[in-house]
């Protein structure tokens, strides 16, 4: 066999496991050698029927952990929750700029073996090494389970596809026929969570009124949706364009200009318009959530000023309620057809005077992937909603 045909081998097995979801798990040892932990994601179990239930781990030769898991003789493996991916890339190395020590990251504890426990991981087992052997680039370790703390809630971390995912119930069919009949036809669509609730409702109405379709809807932040398209958990997105990837095909939709969000009975009410300088002595409360946060606090900082943030939140209807009972103003770019809060509260839009940078909403999808009759009809229906008048 040639290099070239062992060459082509290698990436076509890299990037068949790509689609071979696993758990995300951070293992960890210490001991006489040392303290080290490292992320990852070839853990399985070997056998529930062994004097001691066995499960084994591969770690990278080169990485500090392997030779530390060995000469202590002992690991845990934490296996995260699907909201600990922070933890994961401490411990890929993700985060050296922001943190000196990667333990930093968590709270920890420990089991029998000593060695560290995330305090609640979705379920930790304890091991100490019976075996260990180098295949290739990576340690195969075997450990003996010595011990093993579950969780009473979540669900795993996933990763597939070259991204994080979580686990989905997906409800089973009635019988074959109707399993080949709707493969390929649910649409799956991921949504940013501040416009999802004023467009979706309406469009996957129309959708049905041609063709009733299933559906499963992923709504989030920038990096949630992110993670559900490139993981193949979604199909198609609607997403603010920020921060892309080359492995994402995108078709523009629609640039939305930032407004100002005040209190109906706020003096800055009466003018037709405001500017950034009527808003830097005013408390503002500011959508937290990836990329709302830095596009609007950008606005200030390109018109040289530095707003006075004093409450922060990432629920979009949160920032609507605190603005309208006088607690601050926002800038938001989404413009519901209410204009009063959840608990009745008036509410006033203005735009700003200044000429600002606007976000521009996009239709996304995987670079490449096949495209359904669902998905095509998704994308129309988004082209008409987002049609100039």
């Amino acid at each position: 066999m040639s290099d070239t045909t062992d060459s082509d081998l290698r990436a076509a097995f890299l990037g068949g496991m790509s689609h071979a979801a696993c758990t995300v798990n951070v293992v960890t040892t210490d001991g006489p050698a040392g303290r080290a932990g490292v992320t990852v994601s070839a853990m399985t179990s070997v056998s529930a029927d062994t004097p001691k239930p066995t499960l084994l781990v591969c770690v990278h030769h080169q990485s500090p952990a392997a030779r530390l898991i060995l000469e202590n003789g002992v690991f845990c493996v934490n296996v995260l929750r699907d909201d600990q991916s922070y933890i994961a890339d401490t411990f890929a190395g993700r985060f050296k700029a922001q943190i000196a020590e990667k333990f930093d990251c968590a709270k920890w504890t420990m089991q029998v073996t000593g060695a560290p426990r995330v305090v609640d991981p979705l379920v930790a087992f304890d091991c100490r090494v019976i075996s260990g052997e180098r295949i290739g680039t990576h340690h195969v370790v075997i450990g003996e389970v010595l011990d093993i703390v579950t969780a009473a809630r979540g669900s795993a971390l996933i990763y597939a596809n070259r991204a994080y995912g979580r686990a989905a119930h997906i409800e089973p069919v009635s019988s074959i026929a109707a399993g080949a009949l709707k493969e390929g036809e649910e649409l799956r669509i991921g949504c940013f969570h501040t416009f999802g609730p004023y467009l979706l409702p309406a469009m996957v109405a129309e959708m049905n009124a041609e063709q009733e379709i299933g559906l499963k809807l992923i709504e989030g932040d920038h990096r949630r949706v992110l993670e559900s398209l490139r993981s193949g958990e979604t199909d198609i997105a609607l997403i603010y364009d920020f921060d892309l990837g080359d492995d994402l095909e995108t078709e523009p939709l629609s640039e939305l200009e930032p407004y100002v969000l005040i209190s109906a009975a706020h003096p800055l009410a009466e003018q037709a318009a405001i500017s950034l300088r009527d808003l830097v002595d005013q408390p503002m409360v500011l959508l937290d959530a990836p990329p709302s946060a830095d596009y609007f606090l950008s606005i200030f900082t390109d018109g040289g000023f530095e707003p006075k943030v004093r409450y922060r939140t990432a629920s979009f209807e949160m920032v609507r309620g605190f603005v309208g009972h006088g607690l601050g103003f926002a800038l938001l770019a989404t413009k519901p057809a209410s204009s009063v809060t959840y608990d009745g509260q008036a509410l006033a839009i203005r735009p700003l005077r200044e000429d600002v940078k606007r976000s521009r909403v996009v239709i996304a999808r995987r670079r490449g992937a096949p495209i359904s009759k669902a998905i095509e009809a998704f994308a129309r229906h988004c082209r008409t909603v987002f049609k100039p008048t």
